[in-house]
Order: C-alpha cells, then sequence, then structure tokens
C-alpha cells in the first residue's frame, strides 16, 4: 500500500492510497477513521477523479458519520463504566 496523495482540509486528514488496483481514500478525524475503496477500472482518469469525488457533499456526509461514530462508540463507553 502506497500513499499518493494528501488533501487539505480544515477537520480531517484526507489520505489516498494505492493498493491492488485500488484506490483506498481513508478520512480521519481524531481517533476515528472512514475508508472508502474503488477500484481504478472504475475511474475515467485514475487518481483525478478520486479527487472529484471528494466534493462538498461527500464531505459534509462525511462530517455528519464522524458525529455519529463518536457518539455510538461514547455510549457504548459509558455503559461499561470507562
Amino acid at each position: 500500500m502506497r500513499i499518493i496523495a494528501e488533501l487539505p482540509h480544515p477537520d480531517f486528514k484526507i489520505s489516498i492510497l494505492n493498493m491492488n488496483r485500488k484506490f483506498i481514500i481513508k478520512i480521519e478525524q481524531g481517533n476515528l477513521e472512514q475508508t472508502y475503496k474503488i477500484a481504478e477500472a472504475d475511474l475515467m482518469d485514475g487518481v483525478n477523479s478520486v479527487f472529484e469525488l471528494l466534493d462538498e457533499a461527500l464531505l459534509k456526509t462525511v462530517a455528519a458519520r464522524f458525529i455519529e461514530m463518536r457518539k455510538d462508540f461514547k455510549e457504548s463507553y459509558n455503559r461499561y463504566n470507562y
């Protein structure tokens, strides 16, 4: 697996990796991570197509999902009095 790009963003760390003819989009926020995989063959313009996929609409849903992930984990954590 090799990192082919890192995109600046004020709220996330966004990395694009390449492995086994797939692009892997890894978005991190604190101790949480979301990963998306897409076959190179499914994209017309290689990594440039990946950049297009990372539009504001997607990143808005990613942010909302991080909020839900954090809430879910906190609830689980609290159930066991940690």
